[in-house]
């Protein structure tokens, strides 16, 4: 199958711009869906997208029991990645246990926001057995996708695009997928931990040549579900098309809805929200939750309910991944567990990390949704 290419439009507009979402439509698609507050979600097995997805370490038993913990917090929706590689494994396969985990997350009342592509932690992904994580180290086996050989090589993206059309087209009218989110991070280089300083071109640039091509493929498919991609440089101002990089700049100017991620106290976000709200578009904080940095549940989640933002918090149940390990853990040893969690909300057990936090996130959200029905009916 040969790559799908959009014609330019009558006017000359940039072709991927003549196909985004309207602010009327997305405005309608928004209020129809809601609002959405979950997190990223990995089952406390897989220690990467991987080995969560692979057939031989897929466990639906036990998704089925964490999404069932997220549900009882009233979590409607989680952002899960994908991975090429498990696609050009076995397609087949690959498309059955995601068709399953979305019936599981249905049964749960949940929606699911699939990221594409990830330029974050390990550049060189391998199938088959993933290694141990390294002790209390954050993120020690996530992988990016595609890796540094794929990224590198202008010449292979192409071969992408079966993923892409694959995934996309198959699932294009499912209304169990909400999102679909094509590139994670896409200029994120990794200095504290791999440092990707070694790719021939700038990083930026190469996965801005392999987003430009996902945006065309995507638009092409016509998806049901709005796309979406996620910026994450703190200390970048957003406040205009000047301040921002040129990445940035073309994620937020050719999405339908504006992702971003944060880990800013209640001011920094209140700050990163009021930026981005120039763009008149739905918000979605596909990042965000980092206890020590001020960015916890309870300072932040009534901040995204005032301002009408959509949450994603990175972390769910504490395990391969490490997460509840801060990212320095990359720098320092730490022999035990980290006193205070950085991300993350349960223990493997299902036991609450914290009990207070866990009480807040099913009051709030519960009220929340009650103070929304409330308008709505008023309203009609």
């Amino acid at each position: 199958m040969q790559p799908f290419v959009l014609n330019a439009s009558a006017t000359g507009q940039d072709p991927e711009m003549s196909y985004r979402w309207s602010l009327e439509k997305t405005a309608e698609w928004q209020r129809n869906t809601g609002w959405l507050v979950g997190c990223n979600f990995v089952p406390h097995n897989a220690i990467n997208q991987l080995e969560m997805w692979q057939a031989d370490t897929f466990d639906p038993f036990l998704i089925d029991k964490e999404l069932g913990w997220a549900e009882s917090l009233g979590f409607n929706t989680v952002r899960v990645f994908l991975h090429h590689l498990l696609w050009e494994e076995d397609s087949a396969g690959f498309l059955y246990r995601i068709d399953l985990f979305l019936a599981i997350a249905q049964k749960h009342g949940i929606r699911t926001m699939f990221v594409l592509f990830d330029a974050v932690w390990d550049p060189n992904p391998k199938l088959g057995k993933q290694r141990a994580p390294k002790h209390n180290v954050h993120n020690s086996g996530w992988v990016q996708c595609p890796g540094f050989d794929v990224l590198n090589n202008p010449d292979r993206y192409d071969d992408l695009y079966e993923y892409v059309h694959g995934i996309v087209n198959h699932f294009k009218h499912d209304e169990r997928v909400v999102i679909w989110d094509l590139y994670n991070e896409p200029d994120n280089m990794n200095l504290s931990s791999y440092k990707d300083d070694y790719y021939v071109k700038h990083k930026a640039e190469l996965s801005l040549e392999l987003l430009k091509k996902t945006i065309r493929w995507v638009r092409g498919i016509g998806p049901d579900q709005p796309i979406t991609m996620a910026p994450w440089q703190e200390g970048e101002n957003w406040a205009s098309d000047d301040t921002a990089s040129v990445i940035d700049n073309y994620m937020f100017t050719h999405s339908d809805l504006i992702s971003f991620h944060c880990y800013a106290n209640r001011d920094g976000m209140e700050r990163r929200i009021q930026q981005l709200s120039r763009f008149g578009r739905p918000l979605y904080c596909t990042e965000y939750m980092a206890r020590p940095f001020g960015n916890t549940f309870q300072d932040i989640l009534p901040l995204f309910h005032e301002y009408g933002v959509n949450a994603y918090n990175w972390g769910f149940v504490a395990g391969k991944s490490n997460t509840h390990c801060p990212w320095d853990s990359w720098q320092i040893t730490y022999d035990n567990e980290p006193e205070l969690w950085f991300h993350d909300i349960f223990r493997a057990n299902g036991e609450a990390y914290r009990q207070d936090e866990v009480d807040f996130l099913r009051r709030f959200i519960a009220e929340a949704r009650q103070q929304k029905r409330a308008v709505s009916e008023v309203t009609v």
